[in-house]
C-alpha cells in the first residue's frame, strides 16, 4: 500500500513538472530583460488557412519590440504578405495599447491574418498575466 502511494505521488510530480515546463516554454526572459512569448502552445487551437500560425512576441520594458512568425504550413506567397504588412503593426506599442489594437488583415490572406491577430492577442494576454 505504501509503495502504491509513493508511486502515485511520483507520477503526480512528473505530471506537474511536465505541465510546468510547458508553461515555461510559453515565455522566457532573455538576459537583457526582453521577454519572448511563444504562442505555439498558447494558441494551439487557432488555425489559419492550412494550420496553426505560431509566433514569437518580443517584449522589452513593456513594449512590443517585434513579432516573428514561427515555421507554419500557410501558403508562403500569402503569408509573406502577412509577415510584411501585419506583424509590424504592433512594433513599438506598449503591451496595454497593443492588446487593444484593431489591426486590419491582408486581402487574400484573411484566414492567416485573423489567426496571427488571435495569436498576438493570446500572447499579450499571457504576458500580462505572467510577467
Amino acid at each position: 500500500m505504501v509503495c502504491a502511494v509513493m508511486m502515485l505521488t511520483g507520477a503526480l510530480s512528473i505530471v506537474q513538472v511536465k505541465a510546468g515546463k510547458q508553461d515555461n516554454d510559453a515565455m522566457t526572459k532573455l538576459p537583457d530583460g526582453t521577454y519572448v512569448v511563444n504562442t505555439t502552445t498558447l494558441a494551439s487551437g487557432v488555425k489559419g488557412y492550412r494550420s496553426t500560425t505560431p509566433l514569437k512576441i518580443y517584449i522589452k520594458k513593456d513594449k512590443v519590440e517585434r513579432i516573428e512568425a514561427i515555421k507554419n504550413q500557410e501558403t508562403p506567397k500569402y503569408f509573406a504578405r502577412v509577415k510584411e504588412q501585419v506583424l509590424p503593426k504592433w512594433n513599438g506599442k506598449t503591451v496595454k495599447k497593443a492588446a487593444k489594437m484593431k489591426v486590419d488583415g491582408v486581402t487574400g490572406a484573411t484566414m492567416s491574418s485573423d489567426a496571427v491577430k488571435q495569436n498576438v492577442k493570446k500572447g499579450l494576454e499571457y504576458y500580462q498575466k505572467n510577467k
